[in-house]
């Protein structure tokens, strides 16, 4: 009757133990708060960023001065986009084709294409030019707690951090929900952020998009996982049986 009863309370405490584990595990707890609209920042261009920029004129012919050769066969492969690229120099500058040295730090890609497009027609370089501006060496990493740590490119405008985190293979569950650091270096600037990935209050945040170049760091929470009362490993699973015989004999002797 005593093991019976040991065993009821054992049972009790472990149900209690998950449910607060789970408090720690769920993602956006806070859902119903996540803000409608959310302003997404469009990267600016940093130093040691490659540039791809392609112009473009109604007379094909008139445009090609001002592009790089893009080599016959090359298509959109992204070596050879970084390869023909334009590298930001540790002034912000790039040299561009018959236009010279050009500033384009702290520029969005946006703002260069426009940038680099009036100078073309109020220069009288063309008429009605279309200009193209690509970031084609951005890149973030994930260190820690998720399925797949390593380095990753991508080709988006953007991508936010739980896409990042995806990209990754999502957290394990000995991975630190509630502090996600962010190292993030911009123009030799370097900042650090610690996100709460169990609420929703980031999402507003400049740290909700990742910037090229991003160190995301996934810390380990194994004490809290064995506090919540989940078997981790191979010896815990052990200590917990030998733990249950030991009591069973001494409620039998």
């Amino acid at each position: 009757v005593k093991f019976q009863s040991f065993l009821k309370i054992f049972f009790c405490v472990l149900l209690v133990s998950s449910c607060a584990t789970r408090k720690e595990i769920l993602y956006f707890q806070d859902y119903e708060n996540i803000p409608k609209d959310v302003i997404i920042n469009s990267p600016k261009i940093q130093i040691n960023d490659i540039l791809s920029i392609t112009v473009k004129s109604l007379v094909a012919e008139a445009a090609e001065p001002y592009n790089r050769n893009n080599g016959a066969g090359s298509g959109n492969n992204t070596d050879m986009m970084k390869l023909q690229g334009y590298l930001v120099s540790p002034s912000g500058e790039i040299t561009f084709p018959i236009l010279g040295k050009l500033q384009v730090i702290n520029k969005t890609t946006k703002e260069l294409e426009d940038y680099i497009r009036n100078i073309l027609i109020d220069g009288g370089h063309l008429k009605d030019p279309t200009v193209i501006v690509r970031i084609v060496n951005a890149k973030f990493t994930v260190l820690g707690e998720v399925s797949s740590p390593g380095t990753y490119d991508y080709d988006e405008e953007t991508i936010t951090l739980p896409q990042a985190l995806g990209l990754a293979g999502d957290l394990s569950i000995n991975g630190v929900r509630e502090d996600i650091m962010i190292i993030r270096e911009v123009n030799q600037v370097r900042t650090v952020a610690h996100i709460d990935m169990t609420k929703t209050d980031w999402f507003t945040s400049p740290y909700y998009t990742i910037k090229q170049n991003d160190i995301i760091v996934v810390n380990q929470n194994g004490p809290a996982v064995k506090k919540a009362g989940y078997i981790s490993n191979v010896g815990g699973l052990l200590g917990m049986v030998s733990f249950i015989i030991t009591l069973v004999v001494l409620l039998k002797s």
